[in-house]
């Protein structure tokens, strides 16, 4: 492809989308410029302040559990109070929260704020996945997850950087630095976002409050307020995608613990790591965007189906690496897979979902990310403990041929754009048109309906 090609690529990939996107997009970036504590907390709970490795051990699963109880909390209060206030609340807590854990000491003390700072950074999540596919509309929304998706690398992997530069002089000034940054999130927020959740009219006491409302519904006044978290667990397909994706996310977290231990018993080096696990990094920087142009509008159960078939084979080819360029090889298997899967999943998450029901399907479907970032590394250790690395390298394929499968047979159709919450219901019917850029505009109510697949 020439340069003017390249160049026509990248203007196609970004055109199009509300302004309000762009400073969410903006806020996004801003969050993972500054996330700087996370990835640094064993290495300052041990080094720093001299705890054991047990002990950062308990920190860093407190965390994670902060992270698994705000992704429902994060979704309700998306639903009941809006977008916007959640943001607010769950950014200001995190800057908050995250400079308190740079100054205090006592192990308790600790432990508490640790468990905040990974409830309150978690709990913006649902909240900002609501928010997009509130302001985008359905035909560009994969394209704006996938902007959104790469904006979080690109800010993990400069962010990674700095915080090394900035820890080798001050630690206490990573937790200041990212509760400045977050902060600066907060005030994006607060001064270019406008609420986005859909509005409803008034619903008669003796209309069921279903949950299962759609766009219509919204345009006309008619859709019911209310979805529960039973509406959700009882979404038999919606669920079914969860669990999916749950194994898959419980795949992927083994890049970052089963992976080194592996290499570790072959006798490759902490810098050998790192050089590998940079690939992935740098090919999501790099290949997002390209990628973008590929997937937009294709198949979404296709794409999710090869993504499985690339991860767990990808992973599955850590059985026969015996050198750093194969793990690198590897690697960039099965982080293709990751770049196609997570914008046409959220995407598919977003079709599934009742339009009001958002916050709360959103919740859920990052639960499954928490929940995943808790048990993969334990189900990882476990099964190297007992069975050695390369059974949990072959149990990896299986598990992303299984995840493969149950993608085709679940989201058969979806091309077709018909999906249907869990009373069958339909649950979005896709709007017409780009969504209104002009800041406080709502989605266009220009609908158009369509068979469920």
């Amino acid at each position: 492809m020439s340069l003017s090609g390249v160049r026509r690529a990248a203007r196609e990939s970004v055109s199009g989308l509300p302004r309000q996107f762009w400073w969410l997009w903006t806020s996004t970036l801003i969050n993972r410029l500054g996330a700087f504590v996370a990835t640094f907390l064993a290495l300052y709970l041990t080094v720093e302040r001299g705890y054991s490795a047990s002990y950062a051990g308990m920190i860093g699963a407190l965390y994670g559990l902060g992270g698994v109880i705000s992704s429902i909390g994060g979704g309700v209060l998306a639903d009941r109070l809006g977008r916007r206030p959640t943001l607010l609340i769950s950014q200001t807590l995190t800057a908050v929260s995250v400079a308190a854990l740079g100054f205090v000491e006592r192990p308790v003390a600790i432990a508490v704020l640790a468990f905040v700072v990974g409830m309150a950074t978690n709990g913006s999540r649902p909240a900002v996945q609501a928010m997009m596919a509130d302001i985008v509309a359905p035909e560009d929304r994969v394209r704006a997850f996938a902007l959104n998706y790469w904006a979080i690398n690109l800010g993990f992997a400069v962010s990674s950087t700095a915080a090394g530069l900035i820890a080798q002089y001050s630690y206490r000034f990573l937790f200041v630095g990212e509760a400045v940054m977050v902060l600066a999130c907060a005030i994006v927020v607060f001064v270019k976002l406008p609420e986005s959740r859909p509005e409803y009219g008034p619903v008669s006491e003796a209309e069921p409050a279903t949950g299962q409302g759609t766009e219509a519904g919204a345009a006309s006044g008619t859709g019911p307020v209310v979805v529960s978290m039973g509406t959700v667990l009882r979404d038999a397909r919606f669920m079914a995608v969860v669990s999916l994706n749950l194994a898959l996310a419980v795949l992927i977290q083994q890049a970052f613990v089963a992976l080194p231990v592996s290499m570790g018993l072959q006798g490759f080096s902490s810098t050998d790591f790192g050089l590998v696990i940079a690939v992935n990094g740098l090919l999501i920087v790099l290949l997002q965007l390209p990628v973008i142009r590929f997937i937009e509008h294709r198949d979404p159960a296709r794409l999710l189906v090869v993504s499985a078939l690339l991860a767990g084979y990808g992973f599955g080819l850590h059985a026969f690496a015996s050198s750093v360029a194969f793990y690198m090889v590897a690697v960039c298997v099965w982080t293709l897979g990751e770049i196609i899967n997570s914008p046409t999943q959220m995407g598919i998450v977003v079709r599934l979902s009742p339009v009001h029901g958002r916050g709360r399907y959103q919740g859920m479907y990052v639960l499954s990310w928490s929940v995943a970032a808790l048990t993969g590394p334990l189900l990882g250790g476990f099964v190297i403990d007992r069975f050695g690395p390369d059974t949990l390298w072959a149990i990896s394929a299986v598990i992303g041929t299984a995840v493969a499968v149950g993608y085709g047979v679940l989201l058969r159709g979806m091309e077709d754009g018909g999906t249907r919450g869990g009373d069958g219901t339909a649950a979005e019917a896709p709007v017409q048109g780009k969504a209104a850029t002009d800041e406080g505009a709502k989605v266009s109510s220009a609908l158009k309906g369509r068979s469920a697949g």
